[in-house]
């Protein structure tokens, strides 16, 4: 554990990381609009954290001027160092228990159609900050009726009992990205375990057979597409219902390098592939994120939100 928090992953002087030139296909907007100015301000009035501005997302103006927004709940500081991630690793602060009334607010002042709650990895926690998600789902039903949330979760160590807490709230969406090949965990994500991703995805839906479970996957760090539709089969061997693929893009250079970048018609065959073997929805273009086009997934696919609010939210 470092004594300060850091974003560094990696020494750069110690492999090229150097970032490749990104290729005509990827193209990154700037954040920019009314409702981009109005959030941003929001969230700083509010002390809250997006892991919108946090990981640098590239769909963060379209998302927010859509009305989804991804908060990032537990601290701004996670136990594990991911090499993707430009989330700060560190020792983090206690847990913050007005976190879920301040989000809640926050959703209902942004008037929010699709809230997305994740989180960092709190490891020294036995419950993995669980509580905290099961309140903020609670909470913003409470204050943003039709407002649908879905929950960004961590692998809890694989741990059922913290799983249910969370469950028990009854999200929309309960979503655990893979992020990667099995061969690459110890690379990519050195204190997480193919194992415990798949205990979660498989549990949630034994846990609630009407949550839609999701789950995502980032190309250009040296998998394989053979080894990216054996974790696609292995997805749906656990029943989940929606995925996500998208292009790894390097933080900085002290994050692991780009591999390759994959061409559109990759990640179009990609997709075909995911409807072909029982996803009911895919996402698959390089600048897809978890929480992209989320509020059509939730009113198109979820029984949970029918269940609350109608045919007609």
């Amino acid at each position: 554990m470092p004594s300060q928090p850091t974003r560094d992953r990696l020494n750069a002087s110690s492999l090229d990381s150097r970032p490749k030139r990104r290729p005509d296909w990827i193209r990154v907007q700037v954040p920019h609009g009314e409702n981009y100015d109005q959030i941003q301000s929001l969230m700083r009035r509010a002390s809250l954290h997006t892991v919108c501005q946090e990981a640098g997302c590239p769909n963060m103006g379209e998302c927010w001027g859509s009305g989804t927004a991804t908060f990032l709940i537990l601290g701004d500081i996670c136990t594990r160092s991911c090499r993707f991630c430009d989330v700060k690793h560190g020792r983090p602060e206690p847990l913050d228990w007005e976190e879920p009334e301040r989000v809640a607010q926050a959703v209902k002042e942004m008037e929010l159609q699709h809230a997305v709650i994740t989180s960092v990895n709190r490891d020294e926690r036995e419950d993995g900050g669980a509580p905290i998600f099961a309140a903020i789902i609670r909470r913003i039903r409470e204050l943003q009726p039709g407002c649908s949330v879905e929950v960004l979760i961590p692998d809890f160590k694989g741990s059922l009992d913290a799983l249910k807490i969370v469950m028990d709230a009854r999200p929309e969406i309960l979503n655990h990205n893979v992020e990667t090949v099995p061969s690459l965990f110890k690379t990519v994500q050195p204190q997480d375990r193919y194992e415990w991703s798949g205990a979660v995805l498989r549990n949630a839906r034994k846990l609630d057979p009407d949550t839609l479970t999701k789950s995502g996957i980032m190309l250009g760090l040296g998998e394989t597409i053979d080894e990216v539709k054996a974790v696609m089969r292995d997805l749906r061997e656990w029943d989940v219902d929606i995925l996500t693929i998208g292009q790894y893009l390097q933080p900085s250079r002290r994050h692991l390098p780009i591999e390759r970048y994959y061409t559109l018609e990759e990640f179009a065959a990609l997709k075909i592939y995911g409807l072909e073997i029982g996803f009911k929805w895919v996402e698959s273009n390089p600048l897809v994120r978890s929480s992209y086009h989320a509020a059509e997934q939730v009113r198109a696919l979820s029984v949970v939100h029918r269940k609350l609010y109608g045919e007609s939210q």
